[in-house]
């Protein structure tokens, strides 16, 4: 399974020029855990998380779990540029999901960006890969019958099994090459970690 097919679009970005409380009311209206930080002309210069703005707006007393940094009025307002990671890794549209999920896990990240070159095309969080192992196995064998459905009559003659995500392939047109093109059709549905197929 690719990035693409799992991935959130449009992108809910926050500009660069915008305060962090700004950022902290997107990120708490719109229910997500960070978003990339862009410039006047689009273009990806960052991504502010939950976690920054917390450490932005709050610090750490050692007489109470948390207190406001200083009291509202006596500090220059904080910026997005000031509490955003600038070094932000992101990934390919057609790029494997595991290996987003071995990035995800390596570097500790909640929400991945996804660029096709230099222009950001969507966003990938833990929710999303969340929904996707929630499929259950009903739902999956409904959807792969429906995209071999689509493709060809060869693929519609699978018969379909699926068990904690992985998709069993019997019968078909008998011949190798509509095997693989069910193999990779069933491939591509959400939910799916495995494809067999079993003459």
């Amino acid at each position: 399974m690719l990035v693409r097919e799992v991935m959130t679009t449009p992108v809910m970005t926050v500009p660069r020029t915008w305060t962090a409380k700004q950022a902290v009311l997107l990120l708490y209206e719109k229910d997500i855990t960070a978003a990339p930080v862009v410039d006047e002309h689009g273009r990806m210069v960052g991504i502010v998380s939950e976690m920054d703005l917390l450490r932005g707006e709050f610090e750490a007393d050692p007489r109470a779990y948390l207190r406001l940094s200083a009291p509202p009025g006596s500090r220059p307002t904080l910026g997005v540029e000031d509490v955003m990671s600038p070094n932000v890794k992101t990934v390919r549209e057609d790029t494997e999901v595991l290996d987003l999920v071995e990035l995800m896990i390596t570097v500790g990240m909640k929400s991945v960006p996804v660029v096709r070159g230099d222009e950001l095309v969507g966003m990938v969080s833990r929710r999303d890969l969340m929904g996707i192992l929630a499929h259950g196995d009903d739902r999956i064998r409904d959807d792969v019958l429906a995209a071999l459905r689509e493709t060809s009559a060869e693929t519609a003659s699978f018969e379909v099994a699926v068990t904690n995500g992985v998709v069993e392939l019997h019968g078909g047109a008998g011949d190798d090459g509509s095997a693989r093109i069910a193999e990779l059709i069933a491939g591509t549905v959400p939910g799916v970690t495995h494809v067999v197929y079993k003459p």
